[in-house]
């Protein structure tokens, strides 16, 4: 009971530290003018992400677990896209897939790009060189890199007329007056500070819960690990949801997949032993592939555009909450 304890306090952590971060990037990108452009965005996404990328981190640097730190990477990947199934439940009569601009497509076509490369890279990556020179690491945590950096050239050429509004949908109605550019800084820091403590320790945490229960490192990762480095993104998400910015949230989550999958090029980085996903048990492919199917389905959503929602949920988004849920079946079996 006391490691279910401090697994719930560091997710209560997560959460608090996570939606004040983004209310306070708000507040300085706005201060600093940054939320006028397309770094407005970046910076969302990468306070979002900052979770999983401190927790992938750290289990690879101080507890040599390096399946949980892939599994909980790609497992956010996957539980963000059950996040999208969850949002059409707060988009009234309409599907989410109805309300948001198909351009989302964009975003999700990368991630299916990107996430494969991740499923190849786990199965076929062995057969590929390694960069000595670069603490061992994998070519294609380059790649990873390369393609993220076209994905956001293209997505802001293509969504250049919708960045304004996008970044004035997520700001949060905050009085100019009551908070000064050192205050939200502090502010801002403080709770990066929590963030950063809490996510170093999820993976002992989940080391913990795996040696107790029998689970192993992958399901840990996929589930645990990943739900509770997206709480931010969920956060955020449904906030934007309940203001009836439903193109925001899809975004946001979206967005912080492309970033996720960079987050594996840092870790791979800082993991000196061999190249990061050559070493991982290969039911992460089954997360990857999971994470790329729930991708396929939005683009499905957003091409097909159903009218109507079979109860509380439509068809597209009842499959993403089943696929994620079916993932996690299969991979607490398989361990």
């Amino acid at each position: 009971m006391n490691i279910w304890l401090q697994a719930s306090l560091c997710a209560l952590v997560i959460l608090y530290a996570g939606s004040q971060l983004s209310r306070y990037g708000d507040v300085i990108a706005d201060k600093t003018g940054l939320s006028r452009g397309w770094i407005g965005l970046i910076l969302l996404a990468t306070i979002t992400s900052l979770p999983e990328l401190v927790s992938s981190v750290s289990a690879v640097t101080l507890h040599d677990l390096p399946d949980m730190a892939v599994s909980g990477t790609i497992g956010s990947c996957m539980f963000n896209m059950m996040i999208i199934g969850l949002l059409d439940a707060l988009s009234q009569k309409k599907p989410v897939s109805l309300v948001i601009q198909q351009g989302h497509m964009l975003s999700a076509g990368f991630g299916i790009v990107m996430m494969g490369f991740v499923a190849v890279d786990i199965l076929f990556g062995k057969y590929l060189p390694i960069l000595t020179n670069l603490n061992r690491m994998d070519p294609l945590s380059f790649a990873f890199v390369v393609v993220y950096l076209i994905a956001m050239k293209l997505i802001f050429s293509y969504e250049r007329a919708k960045l304004k509004e996008y970044v004035s949908e997520m700001a949060q109605p905050v009085k100019e007056q009551e908070y000064s550019l050192t205050k939200a800084v502090a502010v801002f820091v403080f709770n990066a500070v929590l963030i950063v403590g809490a996510a170093t320790y999820l993976p002992q945490l989940g080391e913990q819960i795996g040696k107790m229960t029998g689970w192993g490192e992958s399901f840990i990762g996929s589930s645990f690990i990943a739900i509770t480095t997206s709480l931010p993104e969920l956060v955020v998400s449904a906030s934007a949801a309940r203001r009836g910015s439903f193109d925001m949230a899809v975004a946001n989550l979206l967005g912080s997949n492309l970033f996720n999958v960079v987050i594996l090029s840092i870790t791979d980085f800082c993991y000196i032993k061999a190249p990061l996903l050559r070493v991982v048990s290969q039911a992460n492919t089954l997360i990857a592939l999971t994470a790329m199917i729930s991708m396929a389905i939005v683009v499905v959503g957003l091409t097909y555009r159903p009218e109507k929602k079979l109860w509380i949920l439509s068809g597209d988004a009842i499959a993403l909450i089943l696929v994620y849920l079916l993932a996690n079946i299969l991979l607490f079996v398989a361990h």
